[in-house]
């Protein structure tokens, strides 16, 4: 039932949620694309500049555990209201002439957002019928990279014809109307039980997730062997340990790690971890290769940001591809042939790479991977797992591919340079990405074992 008393309608609550998880993109192409704007504006560093990013994904990494707990009963629709309630709140903030504080601030909140994914595809999970569910999911898991193909070109251009602040405008206004569709559509949830919240689990998972995500987003700016670095990424690493020490022992833990690691959970999360890594070094490397004047393309911003339109579309066609896959050949096979789409395309742009026409294709190969793989793993968790469980291991599930998109985009820069820079260090980050799909791909496949469905 909706929030009105009369029962949800498939199209316009697929909608609703569609916009929900298309928050991830709204968010996210307010703060990559506008680095150089910011730092321009506000005459700051690139570095302070990257603030807007780093702060938002801190952010969505301490939230995302939390929010998939708290929404994994009662509290599900509320949550999901309020979430989209403070990424309105934060667009606001940032788009108001109040100084680089305040901005910082307002993307902070905005990482709230990024975490509201698990709880629209437990929606979905308690609303749809089974028939129709699988298509929903796969729909969700690919709005946000879609949507994010979208909105990056629209986002830097409408912040260089009207100015910065102006695309927050558009961010907030967007933020508004999904949020009035939400209270008009999202049923409240059927379950009576109000989740519990391990806050000792949540304070560990943060603690370890935000420090490790500090220390390799601003590894190249503070030197990666620096002491801020190198001690950051300790403390995230020990903070890992503790909190897979006390998740085990939990009565009622924040992730159960059990249920991650069963068959049929612990393949997509592999793939999610592992797999993100390898596809936002493509992604970032390709920017590398539009832009770079010496070895590179020579193009312009707006060219740069338009790169990722391809990938986004033919996401979307891989979404559809992997949903027939799934029931033809069965699940097992479906991330592993995901992951060897994707290596074609860093394969293949390791080798061509001399014009703007083939960063095109291997991006739109690239989109088909990620769409066959990342589009796949809601719909292969979902089964094994309790239905009052799904916010919280598709939200655990979504805080290893933050963790591995970070890397990813970080790391790639990095290797380059470890590689001797230039077109041949660019050449080897591709390949080492490649053998990265590789090893996923076995790995996925390996663990992929038929188990007795959860209801």
């Amino acid at each position: 039932m909706t929030a009105t008393g009369r029962p949800p309608r498939y199209g316009i609550l697929l909608f609703t949620l569609s916009l929900v998880t298309t928050i991830t993109s709204i968010v996210s192409s307010l703060g990559a694309p506008l680095v150089p704007k910011i730092s321009t504006e506000f005459d700051i560093e690139i570095t302070q500049a990257q603030w807007t990013l780093t702060a938002t994904l801190l952010t969505a990494a301490i939230a995302t555990p939390v929010l998939g707990r708290l929404g994994g009963g009662a509290w599900r629709r509320p949550t999901i209201l309020v979430g989209l309630l403070i990424v309105a709140v934060g667009c606001v903030l940032s788009a108001l002439p109040l100084g680089f504080v305040a901005l910082v601030i307002g993307r902070t909140l905005q990482g709230v957002g990024m975490a509201l994914v698990p709880l629209a595809m437990a929606v979905a999970r308690e609303s749809f019928a089974v028939s129709r569910l699988a298509p929903a999911i796969a729909i969700l898991s690919v709005a946000g990279v879609a949507g994010a193909g979208l909105g990056y070109p629209i986002t830097a251009t409408v912040a260089s014809v009207w100015g910065l602040h102006t695309a927050y405008w558009l961010g907030a206004t967007l933020s508004l109307i999904t949020l009035i569709l939400a209270v008009r559509y999202i049923p409240p949830s059927r379950a009576s039980t109000r989740m519990s919240v391990d806050w000792i689990g949540a304070l560990l998972l943060s603690s370890g997730t935000g420090t490790f995500l500090l220390a390799v987003s601003h590894g190249e700016p503070w030197g990666w062997l620096s002491p801020r670095t190198l001690g950051l990424a300790a403390a995230g690493i020990i903070a890992f340990a503790l909190w897979i020490v006390w998740s085990l022992r939990c009565d009622q833990p924040l992730v159960d790690l059990r249920l991650a690691v069963r068959p049929g959970v612990a393949a997509p999360n592999l793939v999610a971890a592992g797999g993100g890594i390898a596809m936002y070094t493509l992604l970032s490397l390709v920017i590398v290769l539009v832009q770079n004047p010496d070895w590179g393309l020579d193009q312009s911003l707006a060219v740069a940001g338009l790169m990722l339109t391809p990938y986004s579309l033919t996401s979307v066609i891989g979404s559809r591809m992997a949903l027939v896959a799934v029931k033809r050949f069965g699940p097992d096979l479906v991330l592993p042939f995901g992951c060897t789409i994707f290596m074609c395309s860093t394969l293949g742009l390791a080798v061509a790479h001399d014009h703007v026409a083939w960063a095109v294709v291997w991006m739109a190969v690239g989109g088909l991977g990620g769409g066959f793989s990342f589009s796949s793993l809601a719909v292969l968790i979902i089964p094994h797992i309790p239905s009052e469980e799904t916010g919280s291991a598709m939200a655990f599930n979504l805080v290893l591919r933050y963790l591995g998109f970070t890397v990813g985009s970080a790391v790639s820069v990095a290797l380059m340079a470890v590689y001797g820079g230039g077109n041949r260090g660019f050449v080897l980050t591709l390949i080492t990405a490649s053998v990265v799909f590789v090893a996923v791909g076995i790995g996925a496949w390996l663990l992929s074992k038929r188990v007795p469905q959860v209801d």
